[in-house]
């Protein structure tokens, strides 16, 4: 279990004026305080706490476990197509029933898909923005503008049917991408105060590898599935509207999160039909992802190989892109959620980071507020080997423990709890009269 942690009394804005600044915020903000006292019990006058509390490790184990059946959804396939209509028939079954889908062509340059690439070099700040800087002794930058951190390992993408030894999954696995038509599907929580205006909370369904991609994004997309189930109870009101986004073609360069913006960011407020009080197409106030939640087992080690449990000190990481024209109000949205993790996670800490890269929130990163939460620091540490499964026929279901499913479901909590109070959630049997 989660030991409780303390919060220097600054407030969010007061790290970001400080991390804007160029000095470190408060040792007390910056480092992780651990107390030898019990968690704290629910709140029962705060609704948000009560919704949290509705978020279980067993649901969030049953929603990824059946995301399974469809291998590792590699987009341009029957298998993509047919996880498609799975994650629309669960969330018209949670109540979140007005979904829709974002239809779009996806043509590569050849048919065999391009494979990931490595995480791009630092950006330098752009003018007027803060000197890239971090609490503690100095390090060498990485790729990614992260931080090197010991031993690397290799990582690519497994293209190699044969290292996949399940012989199910390898015939299920088959079917080669094909270009063509791409769907998508969300569904959206109506506000009742501020319909006009929204947040954007998503992840890939998608994957690579020969596996069953359980982590790189089965584990996002099952939490932001079970985050539609809480906010789509009945009893449930925010005062502003959330889109649950699940994208697809994250793997081939972003392609599902760029159609999005390219068909829907010029709708943005436009009631239709007038007079109806009616938004298509909310506002958007910020963009969350969520991409590989799962394996935090720390740095490989002298051998090579990484520890199989998971280490004592993970934590969910919550980054922004420091070089971004949004950064300053993405780090006030990532400090926000950092914030929630303290109130509402039960079991890990959160870590705020400046270097997010390679994932569907980017695209967003220089028109709205942006953050992804994920496992690891994605410039360094995924990068350098720290996730031995990432895009490889190991990323199953069987790799990993309950640990690893408690870190993605704390990453939900923590998420659920910064979006709850930043919609002005409530629930109508503890609406104060």
């Amino acid at each position: 279990m989660r030991t409780m942690r303390t919060i220097s009394s600054l407030s969010v804005s007061a790290v970001v004026v400080a991390l804007a600044s160029g000095v470190a915020p408060s040792p007390l903000l910056a480092q992780k305080q651990v107390l030898p006292t019990a968690v704290a019990p629910i709140d029962s006058a705060d609704p948000v706490a009560l919704m949290v509390a509705r978020l279980d490790l067993e649901q969030y184990k049953t929603t990824l476990k059946e995301l399974t059946q469809f291998g590792d959804r590699r987009q341009g396939t029957k298998r993509n197509r047919d996880a498609v209509d799975w994650i629309e028939e669960q969330l018209k079954s949670y109540g979140c029933t007005n979904t829709e889908r974002i239809v779009y062509r996806y043509e590569p340059p050849t048919l065999a898909e391009r494979p990931a690439t490595p995480p791009p070099a630092a950006t330098p700040p752009a003018a007027g923005q803060p000197p890239l800087r971090r609490v503690g002794p100095p390090a060498t930058q990485a790729s990614g503008g992260g931080r090197n951190r010991g031993l690397r390992t290799r990582t690519g993408v497994n293209s190699d049917s044969l290292l996949q030894p399940d012989p199910i999954l390898r015939a299920l696995n088959a079917e080669p991408s094909a270009p063509g038509e791409r769907q998508e599907v969300y569904c959206t929580k109506i506000g009742t105060t501020h319909p006009e205006e929204m947040y954007i909370v998503g992840a890939h369904m998608d994957g690579i590898g020969w596996g069953e991609a359980v982590n790189d994004d089965g584990s996002g997309t099952a939490l932001v599935m079970e985050l539609a189930r809480v906010f789509s109870n009945p009893d449930v009101q925010t005062e502003r509207s959330i889109r649950f986004v699940l994208w697809n073609n994250e793997e081939t360069g972003l392609n599902g999160a760029r159609a999005y913006i390219e068909q829907r960011q010029q709708l943005q407020g436009i009631e239709e039909p007038k007079g109806s009080g009616k938004y298509p197409e909310p506002k958007w106030l910020g963009m969350i992802q969520h991409d590989m939640m799962m394996w935090d087992h720390g740095m490989p080690k002298a051998d090579g190989t990484i520890a199989k449990e998971q280490r004592a000190e993970a934590d969910v990481n919550i980054e922004f892109q420091i070089s971004s024209k949004m950064w300053k109000a993405s780090s006030e949205l990532a400090w926000a959620l950092h914030q929630a993790n303290s109130k509402y996670a039960t079991d890990y800490p959160a870590q705020v980071g400046p270097h997010m890269t390679n994932t569907d929130s980017g695209p967003f990163q220089d028109i709205i507020p942006a953050i992804s939460l994920r496992e690891n620091e994605r410039g360094t540490q995924t990068g350098n080997g720290w996730n031995p499964h990432w895009h490889q026929p190991t990323d199953v279901w069987a790799t990993f423990s309950d640990k690893d499913f408690r870190l993605g479901l704390n990453a939900a909590q923590t998420t659920l709890g910064g979006v709850g109070r930043l919609v002005g959630a409530t629930l109508k049997s503890v609406i104060k009269m």
